[in-house]
């Protein structure tokens, strides 16, 4: 009975997000498009922090570093290729498939290095330190002045794939929730096969898993950096979306508000950071238009989620974590 309605439950929300762009059109509501386009966007950053919190339980406060180099990557590419001043020797291009596998490449290599230097540690140490790595990383993007520093860096244009015209907001509408359908999946089949089972055995009990042979530090590793070019693609979509890139998308706050989303959508669901983006974002719509310290709000909303409610608005529907 359960995996029915979940089942229905899953086919009814991708209903639901197919029908935006036609119930737009009808309804002559394009900002709501928008709100759509950002909801899926932070859901495939909200899904891919789940992978590391809820079923390995590491606690990152620091995911938003991933977010701003996706972003700042597409964005530099896009500087040096319409500025027509080279990057090291090279003019650029506006082909995504190019440009996204480089801004994935690059936020994968600096998780490898934050994860190698984190993950010697456990619980607040973790952390601390990496929100550490991503408050330098904020800072590192303020002090790029040639990129606009604290201003932000403006895309002169989306980036180009083959027989897709990514200017069209439906079309990238489109692209932003296949991408987030297929994210998922891939997410799913990593927490359902052995590395996934490792990797909640060692959140269970690390000292029974390291008993039965388990190195943990390897397993982790790569759930981080999978988790990283997860938050990456989040940050390559942002910058098509918005054509504007600044240092606020690295920091600590971002970071803040992908946990409070996971938080509030249950550990270990996968599908419930999906729910958890369209109510955190909708929330936040209602609640900044009638006050500007929304959060007074929202903060005592998520708080009694965390006490009350451990697995979340979907936890239960979809089989979160109970430990």
């Amino acid at each position: 009975m359960r995996r029915t309605l979940r089942t229905m439950t899953i086919l009814l929300g991708l209903a639901l997000f197919v029908a935006v762009p036609p119930a737009v059109d009808a309804g002559g509501s394009p900002a709501l498009l928008g709100l759509a386009n950002r909801i899926l966007i932070y859901a495939i950053a909200a899904v891919s922090l789940d992978l590391i919190i809820g079923y390995g339980a590491m606690v990152s406060f620091g995911h938003a570093m991933f977010f701003g180099l996706g972003g700042y990557t597409v964005g530099i590419v896009a500087y040096h290729t319409f500025g027509g001043e080279p990057l090291l020797g090279w003019s650029g291009t506006n082909a995504a498939l190019i440009v996204w596998p480089l801004a994935l490449l690059v936020c994968a290599l600096i998780a490898l290095v934050v994860g190698a230097l984190t993950l010697r540690t456990s619980g607040v140490q973790f952390i601390m330190i990496t929100l550490a790595f991503a408050q330098m990383v904020f800072f590192v993007l303020v002090s790029l002045q040639i990129y606009g520093g604290d201003d932000g860096l403006m895309l002169e244009r989306r980036n180009q794939l083959p027989l897709i015209d990514l200017a069209g907001p439906q079309t990238f509408y489109y692209l932003c929730l296949a991408l987030l359908v297929a994210w998922t999946a891939i997410c799913a089949l990593i927490v359902n096969s052995r590395f996934g089972l490792v990797l909640q055995a060692l959140r269970q009990s690390e000292r029974r898993a390291i008993n039965l042979g388990i190195r943990p530090f390897p397993f982790r590793l790569a759930a981080f950096v999978i988790s990283a070019v997860g938050t990456g693609l989040a940050g390559v979509l942002w910058a098509n979306y918005a054509r504007f890139v600044t240092p606020d998308m690295a920091a600590w706050s971002k970071s803040g508000e992908f946990m409070a989303i996971v938080v509030l959508g249950g550990l270990g669901t996968l599908l419930g950071p999906i729910a958890g983006t369209a109510v955190f974002i909708a929330l936040e719509q209602l609640l900044s238009a009638w006050t500007e310290h929304w959060m007074i709000v929202m903060g005592p909303v998520l708080t009694l989620v965390a006490l009350f409610g451990r697995r979340g608005i979907a936890g239960r529907l979809f089989g979160g974590r109970r430990d």
